[in-house]
């Protein structure tokens, strides 16, 4: 029986609250009837005794406290599931927004869903290729995984995001792509209208927009919203994943406007604040998010996570990316100075990392020579660091020859390796290859991390002749 409660004790920014209401729910959904008839949405965010706080989605603006009407739905947010929601452009919330009329449902789903428990969990293995090198090579996404992008307000980011939606492919034995099914959800929160209509451009203009589900919730709707779009974007990609066997790649961008979203709405329920004035709970919300990436035993398909998030003055200490990387599996960091130089994607190699990575590459996932070469790579690239830090002291031209040796290569694994052009899609072999020629330029004996078999067989001095001509 549906319950109608008459009046408001309280309204407060976009909260109002009801009082002497029983049985009613936590994250139950209620319905607000005004004065002329239109109806708005919210869901109960705080119980205390008889009183309910409810979180008005559409704004309380025009609300009367006298004759707003309230009805208890029963039942917590649910979103819609079919497989037609699959090329469809959908509002933070989860309503169509494309035109294209409403999704036939086969059922609907409760969007914070059901924690995974460990034990029914696979370990991640195989890779999902971007043809990025830097990404592939260095810090190799693995099925399953949640590897989060650190960037910088003003940076690349979304170009890159575009990027790697449009090249993302799962692979089997070799690197080579598989003919599982694969499809990206992508979830864009806090953006602006023309941020927005570069995404849907980038993704209909490719032709990748019929394996894409997108979910946008832009900077001038409610921070309400904010708030559900990831939970609903993770809830339609359990779904395909679960009960349709497909592979999913979720993109969560940015994850600082959601935490921001957060605080705002926390500070409005009068709650404590903690570092920065977040909730003293941020830690435990990102991780009900960020701990929906996985493989369940007995099922084909995976959800892995790329979530996306902008530093505030580049501060990797700050408490949304610092928090982000005590949950997930490493962090992609995009470096401004790399960025201010051209350099495309920005990719800064050294703080940047992929926890699974050992356990998905290799032979039987990529290549052979793939984990050696990425370890000798870091090594010599945190040499030019060095050798660097040391010119900027006594002068290039006292450096000792091997010093500069270095200093070339760095260069040039800059401009080759890591600048690449957005059109760009590289295979694992062309990276891995283009890796060993940039070792090329550094004398054998420094290269330390690889095993004579492996120089014998990819190690050719005059490789170097094709960066220094160049």
């Amino acid at each position: 029986m549906s319950v109608q409660f008459v009046g408001l004790k309280e309204i407060n920014g976009p909260l109002v609250v009801l009082d002497n209401v029983s049985n009613v729910g936590y994250e139950e959904m209620v319905e607000l009837v005004l004065e002329d008839g239109s109806v708005r949405t919210g869901r109960v965010v705080l119980l205390e005794d008889k009183k309910a706080v409810i979180q008005v989605f559409e704004g309380t603006r025009g609300l009367s406290l006298t004759n707003t009407k309230t009805r208890m739905l029963g039942h917590p947010m649910e979103i819609p599931l079919s497989t037609e929601i699959l090329g469809r452009i959908l509002s933070g919330s989860g309503k169509p927004i494309d035109g294209l009329g409403e999704i036939f449902a086969e059922r609907s789903a409760d969007i914070n869903g059901k924690p995974i428990n460990p034990v029914s969990r696979t370990y991640p293995r195989n890779y999902i290729r971007t043809g990025i090198s830097s990404i592939d090579a260095l810090m190799t996404l693995i099925r399953g995984q949640k590897l989060p992008i650190f960037s910088g307000s003003g940076m690349n980011h979304n170009k890159l995001a575009v990027q790697i939606v449009r090249q993302a492919k799962v692979t089997k034995d070799g690197g080579q792509p598989s003919d599982e099914k694969f499809c990206v959800v992508f979830a864009a929160m806090g953006v602006k209208n023309d941020v927005a209509d570069y995404f849907k451009s980038s993704f209909e203009e490719s032709g990748v927009l019929k394996n894409v589900v997108m979910f946008l919730n832009l900077s001038n709707d409610p921070i309400i919203e904010r708030i559900l779009t990831p939970r609903c974007a993770l809830t339609v990609a359990e779904y395909l994943a679960f009960e349709h066997d497909m592979h999913v790649l979720v993109i969560l961008t940015d994850m600082t406007s959601y935490a921001e979203a957060l605080r705002e709405f926390s500070s409005s329920k009068g709650e404590i604040p903690g570092r920065k004035g977040y909730p003293g709970y941020l830690y435990s919300d990102l991780a009900s998010i960020y701990e929906r990436a996985g493989i369940i035993n007995g099922h084909k398909g995976s959800v892995t996570q790329i979530p996306i998030l902008t530093m505030p003055n580049d501060d990797i200490t700050h408490p949304v990316p610092d928090l982000t990387g005590y949950i997930t599996e490493g962090q992609i960091v995009l470096d401004r100075s790399l960025d201010l130089m051209g350099t495309y994607p920005p990719v800064s190699v050294l703080p940047s990392l992929s926890r699974l990575m050992k356990d998905g590459i290799g032979e039987g996932y990529t290549r052979a020579d793939h984990s050696a070469l990425a370890n000798q790579l870091f090594a010599s690239y945190a040499k030019v660091q060095d050798a660097r830090s040391l010119a900027s002291v006594i002068g290039e031209e006292e450096l000792s020859p091997i010093d500069k040796n270095y200093l070339e290569f760095g260069t040039y694994f800059e401009r080759f390796f890591i600048n690449q052009s957005f059109e760009e899609e590289r295979t694992i072999d062309q990276t891995l290859d283009l890796g060993w020629k940039l070792l090329a330029l550094l004398p054998r004996e420094e290269l330390d991390r690889l095993d004579s078999k492996l120089l014998d067989e990819h190690y050719h001095p005059e490789d170097a002749r094709m960066f220094r001509g160049a």
